[in-house]
């Protein structure tokens, strides 16, 4: 018999807010089926509150309010049963995080958790990710947000290593960090976990890959190359902001912070040896609707 439960997945980053709503297919004597329903993206930038002066504006905090107003909302209208809201590293590393937090409780009934770089990796990790490598025993999953990118080493389908770091495509626009440093760190930290293993592939999450992947024009089930990658990054350097927008089509959100982007998956390539990057359309909101079936995270 079949039965469908419908869960939602709210992700409070650094460069925007979304909303994912999927459908969860049960069939007897078969797992799961995961179905996207509705995604919803709004551009609240709360990384260049957080990485400049450390507060989340009153401007931005209004404007979370009533993003979490209208996601309650359609979480009603579409029957959502269980959902769980998640804040990443804008909210952490702001002074008033966990005020703006109370007050969207007060206003809005949702609870928001905000979880640690190593709680982000996990979550993206129960993805299932070896069911989109083709076969490939090795990868390093990448996921690059406003203000921290997530690192998983994946060899024989088990976890080698995880970790988060402190460099986001926000805080390299901001230049809140050492960058020499950070790239340093990341450098040493890619070589170190991947150095024995062999034929490694990438996988990239977040929406700036999302987007490099569809301006490819690249089938959904096959890989982009570092060849193409690196071509691709220097064509959107040369390009102007105002070019990234009027001549690609980019989001004025989205036309800053993809070169950035670019260069922290391209890097990671190329410290592993990969070859090449599968771009499959998953990331934390996925992880927080999995998690929340799987009972591994509670709402």
């Amino acid at each position: 018999m079949l039965e469908i439960k419908k869960y939602a997945a709210i992700d409070i980053g650094s460069n925007a807010v979304r909303l994912l709503i999927s459908n969860i297919i049960i069939l007897k004597d078969e797992g799961p089926k995961f179905k996207k329903s509705t995604f919803i993206r709004v551009p609240i930038r709360l990384g260049a509150d957080a990485f400049n002066s450390g507060i989340i504006s009153e401007e931005n905090s209004k404007r979370m309010i009533d993003t979490m107003k209208a996601f309650k909302l359609l979480m009603k209208v579409h029957g959502v049963e269980m959902y769980k809201a998640c804040a990443t590293s804008a909210m952490r590393d702001s002074t008033n995080g966990k005020q703006l937090i109370q007050r969207i409780k007060k206003e809005t009934t949702i609870d928001i958790e905000i979880i640690d770089g190593k709680k982000e990796a996990e979550i993206i990790a129960s993805t299932d990710l070896t069911e989109l490598t083709e076969g490939h025993k090795s990868y390093l999953y990448v996921d690059v947000g406003g203000g921290s990118t997530e690192f998983t080493v994946f060899s024989k389908q088990k976890v080698i290593a995880s970790k988060s770091f402190k460099m986001g495509t926000v805080r390299l626009l901001n230049k809140k960090i050492d960058k020499k440093e950070a790239w340093k760190e990341i450098r040493n930290w890619i070589e170190t976990h991947t150095k024995d293993l062999k034929k490694i592939v990438l996988i990239g999450s977040g929406g700036n890959i999302n987007k490099i992947f569809k301006m490819s024009g690249q089938k959904i089930d096959k890989p982009l190359s570092y060849i193409y990658m690196n071509t691709h990054y220097q064509f959107l350097k040369k390009m102007s902001y105002d070019d990234r927008i009027s001549e690609l089509g980019l989001n004025p959100d989205r036309a800053d912070v993809i070169i950035p982007a670019t260069k922290i998956y391209l890097s990671a390539m190329k410290w592993s040896g990969a070859k090449k990057i599968y771009v499959p359309k998953i990331g934390l909101s996925d992880g927080i609707i999995k998690s929340l079936y799987s009972g591994t995270l509670k709402a």
